[in-house]
């Protein structure tokens, strides 16, 4: 898909990775780019160097989402394409003393805005993309789903289930004209990845977001399902295929450094 000309939202759009898809987007002539965030401020800093839109929203809230999709297209038109982005880093703890924790609040706060977030979208917005032939989700979900994440069971769990929902929205709707990417990086310099605990998801280099937002252009103008800014990761996924107990080895020697590194 072209976006030129396109009406397109981003969630979690106020910075990081959401911040270069708008400017990616805008660069590529994007009709409109709609920057949604629970950062009402940064997400109007964004709009107003995009000539966009901007919309406060939490993401885990369905009526926001809904809010969002309904005055988006009152306001500038059918979405094309709509970007779910925002995510959080919970619940990471190096040492993974118990993965179960003591507490459901990072697995369940995870959920909602991992997965349900993309939830809410498909809901609202699939019976309109088949009213209308089709249209495209982008879904920003991380290698983690597609590996592991070493140091956060909530952030890993829940990023698998969103790699889980969007197979079933491509395979489901794939007859309706929908197309469906998953962004799937490994360190991104952002906010988030300089707040949590250093560890294996930046062994391969971080990013920047510009790259990413690029990489993620490309792939929706390919459409392709799985966009990997950090090409590596399809060899570690065939390793893992090839041999799960071997690289469960692997993965849990990874752990085992971090253990020692922030035990002492």
């Amino acid at each position: 898909m072209q976006v030129s000309g396109k009406t397109v939202v981003v969630t979690g759009g106020a910075n990081g990775i959401g911040r270069a898809l708008c400017e990616a987007f805008h660069g590529a002539g994007a009709a409109k780019v709609v920057v949604a965030d629970r950062d009402i401020a940064g997400a109007r800093t964004v709009a107003a160097s995009v000539d966009g839109a901007a919309f406060k929203c939490d993401v885990a809230q369905e009526k926001d989402i809904l809010h969002v999709i309904d005055e988006t297209e009152r306001l500038f038109g059918p979405i094309a394409l709509f970007c779910s982005n925002a995510g959080i880093g919970a619940g990471f703890d190096p040492l993974s003393v118990n993965v179960g924790g003591t507490s459901d609040e990072p697995f369940v706060r995870s959920f909602a805005i991992h997965v349900m977030a993309h939830v809410y979208a498909a809901r609202h917005l699939v019976p309109r993309f088949k009213a209308r032939g089709g249209g495209y989700f982008l879904n920003t979900v991380s290698a983690a789903g597609l590996l592991s994440q070493v140091g956060s069971p909530a952030y890993s769990t829940t990023k698998h289930a969103a790699v889980g929902f969007a197979e079933n929205l491509a395979i489901s709707h794939r007859d309706d004209g929908i197309k469906v990417s998953i962004l799937c990086p490994q360190g991104v310099d952002t906010d988030m990845l300089r707040s949590i605990p250093k560890g294996p998801q930046s062994g391969d280099g971080d990013l920047s977001p510009a790259q990413v937002a690029k990489d993620a252009l490309e792939g929706i103008e390919r459409e392709t399902f799985l966009i990997l800014p950090h090409l590596q990761v399809l060899g570690y996924m065939r390793k893992k295929t090839e041999n799960y107990d071997r690289w469960i080895a692997g993965m849990a020697k990874i752990q085992s450094k971090l253990r020692e590194e922030f035990g002492k």
